[in-house]
């Protein structure tokens, strides 16, 4: 009998830098074909809302960016640089916009490595960590201790908002 249980709405109902340590360890699952990947979150990091200048609703509320205001547990995928899909999941309740970003799985660390080991695209964008077949978030009860450290690759954000010690790293 499998032990571990998917997560549900009330888990992801928290903000951003809450969630971001809380889904350190839990396993995400993604279904492809007949098969499901398993892999345990290692490494996290959080946007939270317009105030904060590396969110992408810094900008306020567009095409790209309305899923963050969706509820929480509600997936946000986007493509960066051109070329790497990111995989987020929106946190807290529709209409203040602040998501997770998993920077790292096991040991594959970068949210480019994680997407594509896992093929999550931005067809996945929009849908219910919660409902979906393909990807779903689930807890075994590993809580691991972890670290903070400043979000990487925001150089277009403001300085403080640079500095905010908001990646949290499973101590492996």
């Amino acid at each position: 009998m499998d032990k571990n249980r998917r997560l549900d709405h009330s888990f992801y109902k928290i903000h951003a830098d809450e969630l971001a340590p809380a889904l350190l360890g839990k396993i995400l699952c993604r279904k492809m074909n007949d098969t499901i990947q398993r892999v345990r979150i290692t490494e996290t990091e959080c946007y939270k809302g317009e105030t904060d200048t590396a969110c992408h609703a810094a900008k306020g509320k567009t095409k790209r960016t309305q899923v963050l205001y969706e509820d929480g547990g509600t997936i946000y995928v986007y493509l960066c640089y051109g070329i790497h899909e990111m995989l987020n999941i929106v946190a807290g309740d529709a209409g203040y916009p602040e998501a997770v970003l998993i920077r790292g799985v096991d040991t594959i660390l970068g949210p480019g490595r994680v997407t594509r080991f896992l093929n999550i695209t931005r067809a996945l964008n929009g849908k219910d960590l919660c409902s979906s077949e393909e990807l779903w978030i689930e807890e075994d009860g590993y809580v691991p201790a972890y670290h903070t450290a400043p979000r990487v690759g925001i150089g277009y954000a403001a300085k403080e908002d640079q500095e905010r010690l908001w990646r949290f790293i499973a101590d492996l």
